[in-house]
């Protein structure tokens, strides 16, 4: 079986995320790359966006979420996003890559990167 990857690479959130109280006093830049897996491949048959993942709607929602949580950790953002594709938007595997930016002395960008389902 083979797989297409919709992405949305660079995707800025502006979000209240950390565990020290100095990085949770005002919403700092996170960037996003999502990968998302789609096995059925009619949309590039039938040009609508019924037929696919609304990467508009999946954009829509993950800043709804983050607007309205209270996050700490890197590993949750992105755990909690690779959760929403799957379940929500019916998605079989994703990868999400969450980058805090310059948030260390020395250091450019930290982050984890999250990988759910399976890409058969």
């Amino acid at each position: 079986m083979t797989m297409d990857i919709l992405f949305l690479r660079d995707f800025r959130l502006e979000m209240i995320i950390g565990l020290y109280e100095w990085e949770r006093k005002a919403p700092q830049p996170v960037m996003l790359d999502l990968e998302i897996g789609l096995y059925d491949h009619k949309a590039g048959h039938t040009d609508d966006v019924a037929d696919t993942i609304d990467y508009g709607k999946v954009a829509a929602r993950i800043q709804e979420v983050v607007a309205t949580r209270e996050i700490r950790l890197v590993e949750t953002l992105g755990e909690l996003i690779a959760d929403i594709v799957r379940t929500e938007f019916g998605a079989p595997w994703v990868r999400v890559a969450v980058r805090k930016l310059a948030i260390l002395r020395g250091v450019k960008e930290l982050g984890i990167i999250v990988e759910r389902g399976s890409r058969l």
